[in-house]
């Protein structure tokens, strides 16, 4: 039964794959470029998955309005990963082989991405990450050079962490992890950098997933007496931490990563609980052309604006870039799709800020991106540094205060 594009996304929990395309019926086309939209609709990703999904299904539109990359029009197959590993790698499993995807976009946490770059290496396909950890950038994981991350590395995030520790004039940090490859990476990072600033840690803990306490960790951290705890976690565990944190009194500050200090934090404690709390995150390229493309497609496709979401200007990015280097490739053997990913977003070239625009361009010459969520200047890695934003919770609301760049 053909279903449109409204209902299919109201249904995303399912985690079907259909294909996507402009218009309102799902039909499969020959002709077409197929490409997985892989993202965490539920689970601790789920604030994020659906506006990241849309904004795939979004500049997928927008490349077909402009003729599609070389000849061909784009065919968005999505899947829910649950924000769970093992749901991930079965979603990828059935993207790759069923649906035969030629890139898989917007894996959302490390260890989804860490679990599923080993299948799309193994298929030859591009992965497109908004994940932080390390391993990522290096073999085994990107051995084959088709590791494409959009978000900032979990070194960077400590970097930035450090920054605005030593901004605000904290002496004694203490940290606290999720046992998994982005928490601990977060303040392993922040260690690195605190360290290198002439530093010390007072005290810090890894703690494991799905426990209904954390008062023993939590004491551990406290007993030592830190001005600040510095978080490598998500929103569900985050909350219980800081009402178990509130209920003992001991004044501390949190400095917290923005996918676990957001609106659903502030939510389910209250405004007295979460005062002063400093959430971190990267910040999308808001003066850019391209964010205001995204923040009008966003707020169509979510009624929200686009800044809710830094993931989904990512995911709005990863669209655009893979489409211009099909079109700059003349092709879509992923290889040598590959092999134009630098070329259209990094320098030199004519700024273009859109795929209809490029796509002009590169008529004519060389071209360089400039992404709604960064500047998208691919390194040796394939990663790229945006910067981040430093907000506060202050009456119940979390605002930006300044930028921090790296």
């Amino acid at each position: 039964m053909n279903r449109t594009r409204r209902e299919f996304l109201a249904g995303t929990a399912g985690a079907m794959a259909l294909p996507l395309l402009s218009g309102s019926v799902f039909a499969q086309s020959e002709g077409t470029l197929r490409i997985g939209a892989l993202n965490p609709v539920t689970g601790a990703g789920g604030p994020y998955g659906e506006g990241m999904q849309k904004m795939i299904l979004a500049a997928a539109e927008a490349v077909n309005a402009a003729g599609g990359a070389a000849g061909q029009k784009i065919e968005i197959f999505a899947e829910d990963t649950q924000t769970d590993p093992q749901a991930a790698v079965l979603a990828a499993k059935k993207l790759i082989e069923v649906n035969e995807v030629r890139a898989l976009l917007g894996t959302w946490s490390s260890g989804i991405s860490l679990a599923v770059v080993p299948l799309t290496n193994d298929a030859g396909i591009m992965l497109m990450n908004t994940s932080g950890a390390p391993a990522l950038s290096v073999p085994p994981a990107n051995e084959k050079g088709l590791s494409y991350r959009f978000q900032a590395t979990n070194d960077r995030f400590g970097r930035a962490f450090a920054e605005i520790a030593e901004k605000e004039g904290f002496k004694r940090p203490a940290t606290m992890a999720f046992n998994n490859a982005s928490g601990i990476g977060n303040t392993e990072g922040f260690k690195k950098a605190w360290e290198a600033k002439g530093g010390e840690i007072v005290s810090s803990v890894v703690y494991e997933p799905k426990q209904t306490s954390y008062r023993s960790e939590l004491m551990q951290i406290l007993a030592a007496q830190p001005d600040v705890i510095v978080m490598g976690s998500y929103v569900g565990d985050t909350t219980i931490i800081l009402r178990e944190w509130y209920q003992t009194g001991q004044p501390a500050k949190w400095i917290i990563p923005g996918w676990a200090a957001n609106s659903d934090l502030v939510a389910a404690l209250g405004p007295d609980v979460v005062e002063g709390i400093i959430s971190v995150d990267s910040v999308s390229n808001e003066e850019a052309e391209a964010y205001a493309e995204y923040d009008k497609a966003y707020q169509a496709a979510m009624g929200k604006p686009g800044s809710d979401n830094v993931y989904a200007a990512m995911t709005w990015d990863m669209m655009t870039v893979l489409a211009l280097a099909v079109e700059a490739a003349g092709t879509t053997d992923m290889a040598k799709v590959n092999e134009k990913m630098h070329e259209v977003a990094n320098p030199d070239g004519t700024k273009v800020s859109s795929f209809a625009e490029g796509k002009n361009a590169l008529k004519t010459g060389s071209i360089n991106y400039e992404g709604a969520s960064s500047v998208p200047d691919f390194d040796e890695h394939g990663d790229v540094t945006p910067d981040f934003a430093a907000s506060f919770v202050e009456d119940g609301k979390i605002n930006r205060r300044y930028i921090v760049k790296i």
